[in-house]
């Protein structure tokens, strides 16, 4: 760590666009921590003033129940202290529940250039098809990149970290077996669930609950719509 801070700090933190940051909750150095992260927020302002930081208090689950919100607050307080006039986005994280997923979920959708226009495209997809709600997924990570569609009688707040989970599970157990998943399809007496590959990074997730939208019709639609998505995330790569 004293490397980073000394003979490779200005290597390290220059042109930086992202810093995540991860406070142990139950750490028993937690004044060395905040050095360690003031020297980072110091080289951040020196060398990559535009960069994005986020902090993640992780942990959480082992702090009492009672005193979690006090002691995230606390964190939160002494974070945007050190980091003024930097404006950190910070997270209360713990492995056991979906907040790291959503975290994880959250920094990654902060990142896309043009977000608003992709789901712009994406909510115009979701009504063009009559879909209820139409969600992109990381190829790798399948975490929820952009979320297209109202969400109509989706009463699961923690659906997209679920059905995560769900494909993560799935594709390994195809590895096992060495097979590659492509897609899948789920139907239900009350809806039907598309799930295939959209660009090179991406996975599309489309939910159906009009019985009359046959399969075929479903994955023509994806289809027909690959090349377009495909241009758009070109576009914002470049």
């Amino acid at each position: 760590m004293e490397n980073y801070f000394t003979s490779q700090r200005d290597h390290i933190f220059r042109n930086v666009e992202v810093l995540i940051y991860i406070f142990d909750v139950e750490s028993r150095e937690l004044d060395r921590d905040f050095d360690y992260f003031q020297s980072c927020i110091d080289a951040i302002k020196q060398n990559s003033k535009d960069a994005k930081i986020f902090c993640l208090v992780h942990k959480m689950d082992l702090v009492q129940e009672d005193l979690r919100d006090r002691i995230f607050d606390d964190r939160v307080a002494q974070i945007m202290s050190r980091s003024h006039p930097l404006q950190p986005t910070c997270f209360r994280t713990s492995i056991w529940d979906e907040t790291l997923y959503q975290a994880w979920s959250s920094i990654v959708y902060s990142l896309i250039p043009n977000v608003k226009l992709l789901e712009a495209n994406l909510d115009k997809f979701c009504a063009a098809t009559d879909a209820d709600e139409i969600i992109l997924f990381e190829k790798t990570t399948f975490l929820t990149n952009v979320p297209g569609g109202d969400g109509t009688g989706a009463l699961d707040s923690h659906r997209f970290e679920k059905i995560s989970n769900i494909i993560k599970q799935f594709k390994l157990s195809c590895s096992k077996t060495q097979a590659q998943f492509s897609a899948m399809e789920v139907r239900h007496a009350n809806f039907a669930v598309y799930l295939d590959m959209l660009t090179a990074n991406t996975y599309i997730m489309m939910v159906v609950s009009d019985p009359i939208i046959q399969s075929r019709a479903a994955l023509g639609n994806i289809a027909s719509a690959r090349r377009h998505f495909e241009k758009l995330e070109m576009s914002n790569i470049r």
